[in-house]
């Protein structure tokens, strides 16, 4: 028997279920790269299910309490009285999402002697400490491609929301008013920008490929440069590093893993070398960048906006500036959970679940840390380190 801590966001304010605005979801079998969705043995739930909070428990608690298990799942993650913090010492498997990620710091790995496997209901494994992990030998797993597709539709939405002014746009509707000098005063064409992604595995290049129909130059940075004929098919030009790529872009996308060498990459050295009045996008992690550059960035007008909907820590504490600040298009992290993605990453996790109960190998492309080492997407992702300093700020966030 093992004990199974999960922790996901809260249920809907109104109710649980929610009334659902499709009745099905189209079917995916496998992604553009040729690689297949999660193959679990079974589901326990319908596609298109809301899954990720609290009441949905990841579709996961008929398979699990068939099998002997106990599975306590909670949305109380944050502070030393908070049910994770309760729960840890007797889990030997704990499941988060990125969205509202239990931080298993290495102080927390220290107080879990059980703990042997961590899952990623997502993808972004960063709120685990790695390097802990490594050290005492922990599975760190995620549900690789799950929902690339999902963020890189955000972010091409994102983008648009903020060259075009459409949120200051829609809200004069809201207020009743027919503000159009108000409205397009800030707005643009994207057709004719310069656009680069920070990075571009499967998020940056499903980015790069959405937005080349819209007549921009594209740009992009990684560590493992494309194939030659992918950026010929694209037009895309590759620079060194980031500097080169912040330089000539009016628009740059982060699509980037968060360690040690990618925390606070973007601060008020690497966003003055950016164009005046570019716009910045990250659906990455919110620790890429720079918290209070952000804010001085937008306050100056280097900066025309900043958009996304991921945060540090997370939930972002109630008088987190990036709520305040000018011209931006912030929300929650939604980019990567939505109903589509959840049916993928749900039934990730039952297959990984079921690979570790049966003692049978978890995929490649589904490993972070395993056997005391940085292994199949950690190994091309990560490097070691600890960028959860300051996660437990999360914990303000319910504070009146």
């Amino acid at each position: 028997m093992a004990n199974v801590l999960c922790v996901l966001y809260d249920d809907p304010a109104d109710m649980y279920p929610p009334s659902y605005a499709r009745d099905d979801i189209p079917k995916i079998e496998r992604y553009p790269d040729g690689q297949a969705t999660p193959t679990p043995e079974a589901i326990d739930f319908r596609p298109g299910e809301l899954l990720g909070s609290v009441s949905g428990e990841l579709g996961l608690r008929k398979f699990l309490e068939e099998n002997g298990h106990r599975f306590v799942v909670t949305s109380d993650k944050d502070g030393p009285d908070s049910t994770f913090e309760r729960e840890l010492p007797e889990a030997e498997i704990v499941i988060s999402q990125p969205f509202w990620p239990a931080y298993l710091t290495a102080e927390r790995i220290a107080k879990a002697p059980n703990l042997k496997l961590a899952v990623t209901a997502g993808i972004g494994s960063d709120h685990v400490d790695l390097e802990a992990a490594i050290e005492r030998r922990i599975t760190v797993t995620e549900v690789t491609y799950c929902n690339s597709i999902s963020v890189a539709e955000h972010v091409v939405m994102a983008i648009l929301a903020l060259v075009r002014n459409y949120i200051p746009s829609h809200q004069w509707v809201l207020k009743g008013g027919w503000n159009i000098a108000d409205c397009v005063s800030r707005s643009y064409d994207l057709e004719g920008m310069q656009v680069g992604t920070f990075a571009a595995g499967r998020i940056g290049l499903g980015v790069l490929r959405r937005l080349k129909p819209f007549e921009v130059g594209l740009h992009y940075t990684d560590r493992h440069r494309l194939p030659a004929e992918v950026e010929e098919e694209l037009g895309v030009t590759f620079h060194a590093d980031a500097e080169s790529l912040v330089s000539v872009c009016d628009v740059v996308t982060i699509n980037a893993p968060l360690h040690p060498e990618t925390e606070h990459l973007f601060d008020d050295e690497l966003i003055g070398k950016m164009k005046r009045g570019a716009y910045l996008v990250n659906t990455a992690r919110g620790k890429i960048c720079d918290r209070d550059a952000i804010v001085r960035a937008l306050e100056s007008g280097q900066l025309a906006g900043y958009a996304g909907d991921v945060w540090f820590p997370q939930p972002a504490p109630r008088d987190h500036p990036w709520r305040t600040m000018p011209n931006h298009g912030m929300t929650p992290h939604i980019s990567g959970s939505s109903l589509s993605a959840q049916a993928r990453y749900a039934a990730g996790v039952r297959e990984i679940l079921e690979c570790w109960f049966d003692r049978r190998p978890i995929r490649e492309e589904y490993l972070v840390v395993d056997r005391g080492q940085l292994a199949g997407v950690g190994a091309h992702s990560y490097s070691t380190g600890d960028a959860r300093a300051g996660s437990d700020e999360a914990a303000r966030f319910g504070a009146v």
